[in-house]
């Protein structure tokens, strides 16, 4: 039976992505919802996907679905006064492709500033929302507090862990309407066909040596410039590493994001014997680079999220994702090359690879997609808006 919304035609679910890596982790969950006969998928492209700088990865979007809107917002700025007025452009637009899409619910994935904007204006249009990832923690950026207040102007929630479900019905949202489904990142490593060592060398153009790395590093939006200093301190822990190639991915359009990437440029012109960069690598290439590296190196949510289940090191580095539920298979470390070094003499010991052996990844089964797709078929979109505080009783 084909479910309907109050018009009698199908459930318009619009889902709302602005970065390579967020579109990801949102492509099984769009492709469930193409194949629900009850269920019609709507797409709005915005943020990263649609800079030069950043690759214009909507085309390859494009290539699987329909995208219905594209969302300019990006200024040639990364500051923080660029930012603000790039989160106040979208929200217009969001404003306006809503009152043209009219979807029945939105979806939208974790805390970044243009998730923000997508989520506001669709509360203001008083469209229900369905937030994926939150109740995580991240002390070291503004996706902290972006993250807690999209939740609260969500109405139904789907988190990575337990631990995580508990913290949104801590902020006072109804147990009924939060539900644990795990990491959607697993679910891509056990879905997509990676590539072979060599499919992936020829892919991006380069051998890999005896020892590999895969650098992501974004600033921790929380400090003040010290995006060019850290990095800096990686480089060069980098440096004195033997027999040992890196592959970096650049930094997000976070504040002060284009320091690094400048810095990642600079680096492999000096070192192409033994570097590569890439503004994406794109899902399958990421995950298939996991398959043949020694760790992930940086301050990324996927080293937490997706690298420990291949039984590979993490070593993370500062604050940017502090707070996070972490495998036994991540090395904290602090932001200087002393410290980075000995993490990267940690990841090499013995001990420290008989752990990586029986490393379980904490954030679940790989089946996100499907439990999400049930839950959306059975909520009551016309009775979800208004939202009582849930209070924890003492």
């Amino acid at each position: 039976m084909t479910r309907c919304n109050s018009t009698g035609t199908r459930t318009k679910i619009c889902v709302v992505t602005g970065t390579r890596a967020e579109y990801g982790l949102l492509y099984w969950l769009m492709k469930e919802i193409e194949e629900e006969q009850d269920l019609e998928l709507q797409l709005i492209v915005t943020g990263m996907h649609l800079s030069p700088e950043f690759g214009l990865t909507y085309k390859e979007i494009e290539k699987e679905f329909k995208i219905d809107k594209k969302i300019e917002m990006l200024l040639s700025s990364d500051t923080s006064i660029g930012i603000s007025k790039s989160m106040g452009l979208a929200q217009i637009s969001f404003a306006e492709s809503y009152e043209e899409l009219k979807p029945d619910i939105v979806i939208v994935l974790g805390d970044r500033y243009e998730i923000f904007s997508a989520t506001s204006a669709a509360m203001i249009a008083r469209i229900p929302i369905a937030h994926l990832h939150g109740g995580e923690t991240t002390e070291g950026a503004f996706d902290e507090s972006i993250r807690h207040s999209i939740t609260k102007m969500s109405h139904l929630h789907f988190t990575g862990t337990e631990e995580y479900k508990n913290r949104v019905i801590q902020l006072g949202e109804h147990p009924n309407r939060v539900f644990n489904v795990g990491g959607m990142g697993i679910e891509n490593i056990k879905r997509l066909k990676l590539l072979t060592k060599e499919e992936f060398e020829k892919s991006i153009d380069f051998k890999l040596n005896k020892k590999n790395i895969l650098v992501t590093f974004h600033p921790v939006t929380l400090e003040n410039s010290t995006a060019k200093e850290q990095f800096q301190e990686l480089l060069e822990a980098i440096d004195k590493l033997e027999d040992t190639n890196i592959i970096f991915t650049k930094a997000n359009s976070d504040t002060d994001g284009r320091i690094i990437n400048q810095m990642i440029d600079e680096y492999v012109a000096k070192n192409a014997y033994k570097s590569v960069g890439f503004t994406s690598l794109g899902q399958l290439r990421y995950l298939s680079a996991l398959q043949f590296v020694d760790a992930m190196v940086g301050n990324s949510s996927s080293g937490l999220a997706e690298t420990p289940s291949f039984k590979i090191g993490t070593i993370n580095i500062g604050d940017r994702q502090k707070g996070r539920i972490k495998a036994a298979s991540v090395i904290d470390c602090k932001p200087n090359k002393s410290s980075i070094h000995q993490a990267f003499v940690k990841l090499y010991s013995k001990e420290f690879q008989l752990v990586l052996q029986s490393c379980e990844n904490p954030y679940g089964n790989g089946c996100a997609s499907q439990k999400i797709i049930e839950e959306l078929k059975k909520v009551d979109l016309q009775n979800i808006l208004k939202k009582s505080f849930y209070d924890l009783k003492g």
